[in-house]
């Protein structure tokens, strides 16, 4: 199913980001993190969108797409998103990377989770902004996974995960951000 929006660009901080309106959000099949492809400005791409934490969801704008797509912040831009169902491999972190790789029986299970269950643990292990609570989280994880746990438990799916661009959850409103 397609689904057809404009929305703004704006930045927070450093970052680059679209929200969705609630209207094109609701059209995904989670609250979570979905996987889409689509067209933005008319130009492809795939990417994952994240929560927001308000019942909607935002995706990064990285400089390879602002490029390609000549978008900017203050821009305001069409989208059409497809939601996928087979997810790509997500980009492992090297951090958890070295520790699955020291864990063998983790490393086995990791290998047999599917890849939307690899980028659910990523996101949980990146979703702090305390080095020393990402490296707990590295070590629950390993521990979790050699234990035969296929996916992080005990944490809200439908809450903003990136630290850079939120707070408590909720994706930073830019009018707010100084």
């Amino acid at each position: 199913m397609k689904i057809h929006f404009k929305a703004k660009v704006f930045n927070i901080g450093s970052w680059t980001i679209v929200r969705l309106p609630v209207s094109a959000s609701i059209k995904l099949p989670s609250r979570g993190q979905a996987m889409v492809e689509g067209k933005i400005n008319g130009y492809q791409f795939q990417t994952p969108l994240e929560p927001d934490g308000k019942l909607s969801h935002w995706f990064k704008i990285d400089e390879p797409l602002s490029r390609a797509s000549h978008v900017r912040a203050g821009d305001t831009v069409t989208l059409d998103i497809t939601p996928l169902k087979e997810w790509p491999e997500p980009e492992i972190p090297s951090d958890l990377k070295e520790a699955l790789d020291t864990h063998p029986e983790a490393q086995a299970l990791w290998q047999q989770i599917t890849p939307m269950a690899r980028w659910e643990w990523v996101r949980w292990i990146r979703s702090t902004g305390k080095s020393e609570t990402r490296q707990k989280r590295i070590e629950v994880g390993c521990s979790k996974l050699k234990s035969g746990k296929r996916r992080p438990c005990c944490w809200n799916r439908n809450l903003c995960t990136e630290p850079s661009v939120s707070k408590n959850g909720v994706l930073l409103d830019p009018a707010t951000v100084i």
